[in-house]
């Protein structure tokens, strides 16, 4: 029976510190290669890496790409969930203006989030187009996906069956890894859990 091992790490901290950055474009901090480099230490495993296009995810997937000889791949739909009006604001920031919001938005993401964020329905539809096309182009191997908090808590609620109205009560810490077992292919494949927010 064919097994596929996958991957996902959250990218570090990005210039500017904890920010809804959404699509805003931040490169890693110094802080942040630091933290990457050290969640991957000497154990490196993997056949194949794929990122989020944004800079804070993809500069650190090319620089281990070259390091290790493995190719990368960058796909769109790995990009971090939209966050409309809160994109590049602090958690005070978005308190300030509208106390509460972001507890309503955790709460019920589905009918609380900012103006001009993604739809949830667009956000799922791409994530699951995404993780459907890795498994057919990694089967049988082991990958490794830069990303984001969003994609990582969108990687758990498709697996372990999680509503996304209730993906946002997942804590996902900068250069987690996140790992999941898929045995079988197609249709008959069966997603696992391995470890959340662990180390290598």
């Amino acid at each position: 029976m064919s097994k596929t091992l996958i991957d996902f790490i959250r990218h570090g901290e990005p210039v500017g510190g904890r920010r809804y950055r959404g699509k805003t474009d931040d490169p890693l901090s110094e802080k942040g290669w630091q933290q990457m480099w050290q969640a991957v230490e000497t154990q490196r495993p993997w056949q194949r890496i794929v990122s989020s296009p944004l800079l804070r995810c993809a500069e650190f997937a090319r620089k281990l790409g070259e390091q290790q000889q493995i190719p990368v791949a960058i796909d769109e739909r790995f990009a971090e969930l939209g966050y409309g009006a809160w994109e590049g604001k602090t958690a005070e920031e978005i308190e300030d203006a509208d106390p509460g919001a972001i507890l309503r938005y955790r709460r019920d993401p589905l009918q609380c989030r900012p103006a001009g964020a993604e739809d949830m329905d667009v956000f799922v539809a791409r994530y699951r187009a995404a993780w459907g096309d890795l498994l057919e182009a990694c089967a049988g191997q082991h990958a490794l996906v830069v990303a984001h908090a969003g994609i990582v808590r969108m990687a758990l609620a498709q697996v372990l069956d999680i509503p996304p109205s209730s993906m946002f009560r997942i804590e996902v810490a900068n250069a987690a890894i996140t790992r999941f077992k898929i045995e079988g292919q197609g249709n008959d494949a069966v997603a696992s859990l391995v470890f959340h927010a662990g180390r290598l």
